[in-house]
């Protein structure tokens, strides 16, 4: 099953399970079954709870959020992550908001799926990864799909929270096929703890570097492993944590075992990042073993190009993530 098909098979599961729970989003009605197909058949099948909307990402989040403040469940799609932002005052001034507010507590079950970042030549506007946009405001929790995921837990644990939650799904791995039964490869092993995955190989807590990455960068980061543990014999430890905010710094530190070296790497660009926040945290926690600083791997300070060798110059590859682990483990 590739990713994509297992959201769609999640989201199939939660609109059964719950009659109150509605979709909503443009163009998610079959038979085109939203951009990346990814709703394919939920109206169909769920005539009622799927509504397709105007082009109007405002008027979309701001619906959504009316039906979870007067005590239903929705789910939206924003067509591509980057058009976000319209809907940025909805988010956050008031479904993230509306929590707490009004003197009690209120949830709030929506949860705001983004399809995100670069890879298919789609340009500066439609090619984006946001998240660090969005970190660190209250009420609001950060989710990002990835391939070791079980994704109707995911939505289900989401819409458990009663609090709004935008979920990050990168656009080239829908087409990438799911891990199951704890392999990766003839090499890589993993394991779900929590909210997080950790995948190794050998002895998890005798690697010599760890690398911490959302589930978009996963098979860049496999590559990046695969190369310096053959070619250099550098063994090293990947984490990839599906809630990206809050961020628990005290369960990533439990699974980094000896690690003494830490890279983190996202598809944005730098400043003000979700990399920052897991930088920070694990210097407070792990300031008497790391031998240096966590090293930070970002997109180019750019606009993300249409060409694709452009593309390929300012987005984050498995060449920059071998490099980076490879100079801070020899530091």
């Amino acid at each position: 099953m590739r990713v994509a098909e297992s959201i769609n098979a999640a989201l199939h599961a939660a609109l059964a399970d719950d009659p109150a729970l509605y979709l909503l989003g443009e163009d998610v009605l079959d038979p085109y079954g939203g951009a990346f197909k990814v709703t394919r058949g939920l109206s169909t099948r769920f005539p009622r709870q799927v509504l397709t909307t105007p082009i109007s990402e405002g008027g979309i989040v701001g619906v959504a959020g009316g039906l979870a403040l007067a005590g239903d469940r929705a789910i939206v799609e924003i067509m591509f992550s980057d058009f976000v932002t319209l809907a940025f005052d909805q988010i956050v001034n008031f479904a993230a908001k509306s929590v707490s507010m009004y003197g009690r507590h209120v949830p709030m079950r929506l949860v705001v799926r983004c399809p995100t970042g670069g890879g298919r030549g789609y340009g500066p506007t439609h090619s984006q990864s946001l998240q660090k946009h969005l970190v660190g405001v209250p009420g609001l929790a950060l989710y990002e799909v990835s391939p070791f995921d079980d994704h109707r837990d995911l939505f289900a644990t989401m819409l458990g929270r009663g609090e709004p939650c935008v979920l990050f799904e990168d656009k080239i791995l829908y087409t990438r096929q799911m891990f199951t039964g704890g392999t990766v490869d003839d090499l890589f092993r993993y394991e779900r703890i929590g909210e997080l995955t950790r995948v190794y190989v050998g002895d998890p807590a005798a690697c010599d570097v760890a690398l911490i990455v959302p589930g978009g960068l996963v098979h860049r980061a496999l590559a990046a492993m695969r190369s310096l543990l053959l070619e250099e014999e550098i063994s090293c430890l990947l984490l990839v944590p599906r809630r990206l905010y809050p961020f628990d710094g005290d369960a990533v530190r439990d699974l980094l075992g000896g690690a003494r070296a830490v890279v983190v790497a996202e598809d944005g660009t730098g400043g003000g990042t979700w990399g920052g926040e897991v930088a920070h945290q694990l210097h407070q926690r792990m300031w008497g073993q790391l031998r240096g600083p966590v090293t930070l791997v970002h997109a180019a300070d750019s606009v993300v190009p249409s060409a694709a060798h452009l593309e390929h110059a300012v987005l984050v590859q498995d060449t920059d993530l071998r490099r980076a682990l490879r100079e801070t483990f020899v530091g």
